[in-house]
């Protein structure tokens, strides 16, 4: 008589990625969205820093705060279910899915370099506040570390500007993005950043400062 397990442990495994997979895009989702309640906040606090309601932009910015951190969580327990539907994979005992993805997570708790305080989408929500009254000027403490000038070629992520292709030696104005440390021309990262506040090449968010 042919044994049944085989195939019930495939339709076992099958069943688990398939849930994981679902519950990783559900909550994609729900990042996508507080990304947008965040811009819509930040678009608000401006309105009410234009009209010196402090208290008002204070509110909004540890609202904005709570967000970030309930997107972080979303983030990590999105990455531990995607990670554990990629890896799991039946065996003779009964697997402890709550002891699985507490160790996942776990080991996806964030340093405090990655705190929601540190965030690249709160900086971008108090420079709009700041620029309302202070544009061109930089943050007070932050001495541009957004976008930093370069002079020296250690340590370089990339050799020529990847929305002109000179090479960096080349430009005029060299600006570094402490986000994601790829070099640009001043005048075509502040022109793509227009209509697109990613870094060109690894999509990561950052905030800018013209130099």
């Amino acid at each position: 008589m042919a044994s049944t397990s085989a195939p019930r442990t495939n339709a076992g495994y099958g069943r688990i990625k398939s849930a994981a997979t679902a519950l990783y895009s559900d909550n994609q989702t729900l990042i996508s969205e507080i990304r947008k309640a965040t811009l819509m906040m930040k678009e608000i606090a401006v309105d009410f820093e234009r009209d010196n309601k402090s208290d008002m932009v204070k509110e909004l910015e540890d609202s904005v705060l709570e967000l970030l951190r309930a997107s972080d969580d979303c983030t990590h327990l999105s990455t531990a279910i995607k990670s554990i539907g990629d890896e799991y994979h039946p065996g003779n005992e009964l697997t402890n899915f709550s002891k699985l993805l507490d160790d996942k997570l776990e080991r996806l708790k964030p340093d405090s370099s990655s705190a929601p305080e540190n965030h690249h989408w709160l900086r971008q929500f108090r420079e709009a506040i700041w620029n309302v009254h202070h544009a061109g000027q930089p943050m007070p403490g932050e001495e541009q570390e957004d976008i930093v000038m370069t002079s020296t070629e250690n340590n370089l992520r990339n050799t020529k500007c990847p929305l002109t292709g000179k090479p960096i030696t080349e430009l005029a104005e060299p600006v570094r993005s402490v986000d994601c440390k790829h070099i640009y021309d001043k005048n075509a990262i502040l022109r793509h950043m227009r209509v697109d506040i990613a870094c060109p090449v690894a999509g990561v968010l950052f905030a800018f400062h013209p130099i």
